[in-house]
């Protein structure tokens, strides 16, 4: 297997570490500069800065995991559209936050997570061939507890993010759905 293929995976948790630790030595005021503010013109780059950019050392520990899980299945399984669906997610999604999202700072990329899932599930659902039905089973067996966390109930978590996050992973599987592998 061509280990380049992780390349972009790598890069992006290592950013988001590197991010973190900034972040850590300068009491995590990244987050107030570029953390995602609904409605607020000033938030609106935290479309682009949300995923990398994490409350605490242990919230990038918690979304690193799933990241590279899922990130590596869309690297192994979605190789040429890896990366037009995380576009598609990122900014949807956090479109969808920047309209909807309660007042405050939405920070993590664990709408990118729900994102990848829903990406996976869906693309498997609709493509219909077998390696993606293959790749929506194990996602769904290992990963699916997770979905009620679009749900909201946790207080200091974006659910928006999750929620909209795996609605655009799921218009993404849609847009992408005539690009093999």
């Amino acid at each position: 297997m061509d280990l380049g293929r992780f390349r972009w995976l790598a890069i992006f948790v290592a950013v988001i570490w590197g991010v973190e630790a900034v972040n850590l030595l300068l009491g995590y005021t990244l987050n107030g500069w570029f953390g995602l503010r609904p409605r607020a013109v000033g938030g609106l780059d935290g479309i682009l800065f949300m995923p990398i950019l994490h409350g605490s050392v242990a919230h990038a520990a918690a979304n690193t995991v799933p990241l590279m899980l899922l990130g590596g299945l869309l690297a192994v399984t979605a190789r040429k559209v890896a990366l037009p669906a995380t576009v598609i997610i990122v900014g949807l999604g956090g479109l969808g936050v920047w309209l909807f999202g309660q007042p405050g700072n939405h920070v993590g990329a664990s709408g990118l997570i729900f994102g990848w899932f829903a990406f996976l599930v869906a693309r498997g659902l609709v493509e219909k061939r077998l390696v993606p039905l293959i790749v929506a089973a194990g996602v769904v067996v290992v990963y699916g507890t997770m979905i009620w966390g679009v749900l909201p109930g946790q207080p200091g978590v974006s659910w928006e993010s999750h929620f909209l996050g795996a609605v655009a992973g799921v218009a993404a599987a849609r847009v992408l759905r005539s690009v093999q592998g």
